[in-house]
């Protein structure tokens, strides 16, 4: 009987601390992150259309696509594949990747295409696209948004964000496809 006691008040103890004290923790926490936690979306005339760090799916062709995703870009089940560059499947996956890309953008060859464009992320939402993986782009876009590929080109290397200090250069893809949907 004691030992019974023992561990239900061990019990009661952890779910207090697990299930109560701790998340009260984070909750205070976040209340000075950046939108109190809730996350950086990004809106067009007052309705959120996403948030800025998790990738979306953009798959129609008069649009900027961003990297692939092992999640299918489901934000609960953030993951990579944990398929290394060795594996047969990883490597007919992205093969396949390819292939697609190739075929919508026939005026590319296999070797100018930038990586993050047909390997996913490590989490599998990265919101961002190299520069490169957007300038290939421009042209498709262009033809079949009717614009120039100058206009298009231009949108592009205005949202490129540089890092302040060290990094590589990126492109938030929600980021470019609203100010697209903006251009006349």
């Amino acid at each position: 009987m004691k030992n019974i006691f023992s561990l239900l008040k061990f019990t009661l103890i952890t779910v207090i601390l697990f299930a109560v004290i701790y998340p009260l923790a984070i909750y205070g926490i976040a209340q000075f992150a950046p939108n109190q936690g809730k996350g950086e979306t990004i809106s067009v005339n007052g309705k959120v259309v996403g948030y800025q760090k998790i990738g979306q799916k953009f798959d129609k062709s008069n649009y900027f696509w961003g990297r692939p995703s092992a999640v299918d870009y489901n934000a609960a089940g953030s993951a990579g594949s944990n398929k290394g560059p060795s594996n047969a499947d990883y490597l007919a996956l992205v093969q396949k990747r390819i292939d697609t890309f190739l075929v919508v953008h026939p005026y590319l060859k296999k070797s100018e295409i930038p990586s993050d464009m047909v390997t996913a992320s490590g989490s599998g939402l990265d919101p961002n696209i190299s520069p490169a993986g957007a300038l290939i782009q421009v042209k498709r876009v262009a033809k079949e948004r009717k614009l120039s590929e100058e206009k298009v080109k231009a949108l592009v290397e205005a949202n490129i964000n540089t890092p302040k200090v060290m990094g590589t250069p990126t492109v938030n893809v929600l980021e470019l496809n609203v100010a697209l949907d903006g251009l006349k």
